[in-house]
């Protein structure tokens, strides 16, 4: 129980990673409030697991400033944040809209900007009145540094998470408030299971992951919840990924038929 008497927000938590990670902190003795725009699977999600429930588009700055101070009137504190809210897009880069554009970068990097900026300032006046400093981990991926020109917003928005991290957890280290990223690889979800559905796909997907499998989001939940412990006390600043190899890989390897 390395999080008991904790309280913490994960966005986009109604199912696949996010919904792991909120289970994770609860199995760690957190209180946890789901946030996301599915409200039906949110609902059902946190009232299976016993966390709260509460409906956020991380785009808007309302919708944000409603999520802290529902959770801070509720609870008394927001001490964790998982900034996992995101979306993708597959669009060949001369076809993408500025609409989509708009919607990809602004629920992936606005919108954890925007929740981090506000969770920080919560966690700042806590600080302030004694309360132990707060933990924030952002979702990135892979893709923050691999490119992949069908998803280009995509890998716009997740390398700003990554820098995001690196400025957010200077601005945020004289106050012991810690910043930092995981950037998952191929994990087996909603958002990747075009790719994991297709023989194709996956097998190019798998020929630049060394360990040869998709991760399951219980192994990125359990990244979280050490980066937002006290077992991670002197970690800030840094991405963890959890992509079975794939980041230092520099050759493709040999796909089991």
């Amino acid at each position: 129980m390395k999080l008991k008497k904790r309280i913490a927000i994960v966005t986009g938590a109604a199912r696949g990673i996010g919904l792991a990670i909120a289970e994770r902190l609860l199995k760690e003795g957190a209180t946890v409030v789901i946030a996301d725009v599915l409200d039906k699977e949110g609902k059902a999600s946190a009232k299976r697991l016993g966390a709260t429930y509460k409906t956020c588009d991380v785009s808007k700055a309302s919708d944000v400033k409603a999520l802290v101070a529902f959770t801070v009137r509720k609870f008394g504190a927001v001490d964790i944040l998982v900034n996992n809210a995101a979306v993708s897009a597959n669009t060949d880069f001369l076809e993408v809209t500025e609409a989509e554009f708009d919607r990809v970068i602004g629920i992936n990097l606005k919108g954890s900007f925007m929740m981090l900026q506000a969770c920080a300032r919560q966690m700042l006046r806590q600080v302030k009145e004694g309360r132990k400093p707060g933990a924030i981990v952002n979702m990135s991926s892979v893709n923050d540094t691999l490119a992949i020109p069908a998803i280009v917003t995509y890998c716009m928005s997740k390398g700003g998470v990554s820098q995001l991290t690196a400025a957010t957890s200077i601005a945020l280290a004289p106050h012991g408030i810690r910043v930092n990223a995981i950037g998952p690889g191929t994990i087996d979800t909603d958002m990747a299971r075009g790719v994991l559905a297709d023989k194709a796909a996956m097998d190019r997907a798998m020929s630049r992951t060394p360990l040869g499998r998709a991760g399951a989001p219980s192994e990125v939940a359990s990244i979280a919840a050490f980066l937002v412990s006290d077992d991670a006390s002197y970690v800030t600043g840094e991405t963890i990924y959890v992509d079975g190899g794939r980041m230092p890989l520099n050759y493709t390897v040999p796909v089991k038929a």
